[in-house]
């Protein structure tokens, strides 16, 4: 008797997390379906595909020139991570480690910045970009990015330096390590983590945001991203369901890959610093 709640439990737990997949990974489904639907475009998608094929992705990257817009994200997006993560670690130890005039302000002024709604950004940031003459160029939009990156970035990331224990890095210095060997032997690895989180954030903001990229970059159509490019087949009238589900499976591939790539390093990370090497 004393089981049978237990079981019960047990199967309502399974048909509650079955009930959650079913919800979360429906549309997913239904894009990859309609991607390979031949008559998504004309309204006659069904659960299962009618009628395989691949013209679909072959009209996305060649006439609906989605090869362009892909190799504008992934520069914007991979010098967007590259440099936010070393401006936000450096800040990050800065603030965790070094005591200076106005270190509370400009911690203060961090969260300040986090509790603002990105849309009340996107007029100051194009004044910005446009006296340094970068509307227009993918170099603005990095910058805007980067940007939006660093108050997350260093908050995050000042909390994973701060847990480091100080007697670690003293530790490392006695063992006669300079300030740098220490830095990418012991306190590298142990903020890895926060590191990568704070790489996943850049990357995927990078990667899907359209506000900006469509104010920053206006009618330079050879510099739009897949976010911007995406939007190419939507119609008045009408929209291309097919190239459009297509074209948001071309752009779910990078980040899925991304993250399975960054998450080894994530779970390595959080004890390989402790580990002397």
């Amino acid at each position: 008797m004393s089981t049978r709640p237990s079981v019960l439990s047990r199967i309502g737990i399974g048909v509650a997390v079955a009930a959650v997949l079913l919800f979360t990974l429906f549309p997913v489904y239904w894009m990859i379906s309609s991607a390979f639907d031949a008559k998504a475009s004309s309204g006659g998608q069904s659960f299962l595909p009618q009628e395989f094929t691949w013209d679909n992705f072959a009209y996305v990257l060649t006439d609906g020139g989605f090869g362009v817009y892909l190799r504008n994200s992934a520069i914007v997006a991979i010098a967007t991570v590259l440099v936010s993560a070393l401006v936000c670690l450096l800040a990050a130890v800065a603030v965790a480690r070094f005591r200076f005039k106005f270190r509370t302000t400009i911690l203060m002024m961090i969260l300040v910045v986090q509790m603002v709604p990105l849309e009340a950004l996107v007029i100051p940031l194009f004044l910005q970009v446009k006296s340094f003459g970068l509307l227009n160029t993918l170099l603005g939009l990095v910058i805007v990015y980067i940007a939006l990156s660093l108050a997350f970035g260093i908050w995050m990331l000042r909390g994973f330096v701060a847990a480091v224990p100080v007697e670690l890095e003293e530790a490392a210095y006695i063992d006669g390590a300079s300030w740098w060997r220490m830095f990418r032997s012991v306190l590298l690895p142990l903020v890895m983590p926060g590191l990568v989180a704070t790489s996943v954030f850049s990357f995927i903001t990078a990667w899907n945001e359209f506000i900006f990229a469509m104010t920053m970059l206006g009618g330079a159509t050879d510099q739009y991203t897949v976010a911007i490019g995406l939007k190419s087949f939507f119609g008045l009238h009408s929209n291309d369901w097919g190239s459009i589900m297509a074209a948001s499976t071309i752009i779910t591939i990078p980040v899925m890959i991304f993250f399975v790539i960054v998450q080894r390093r994530l779970s390595a990370g959080l004890v390989s610093g402790a580990v002397k090497g």
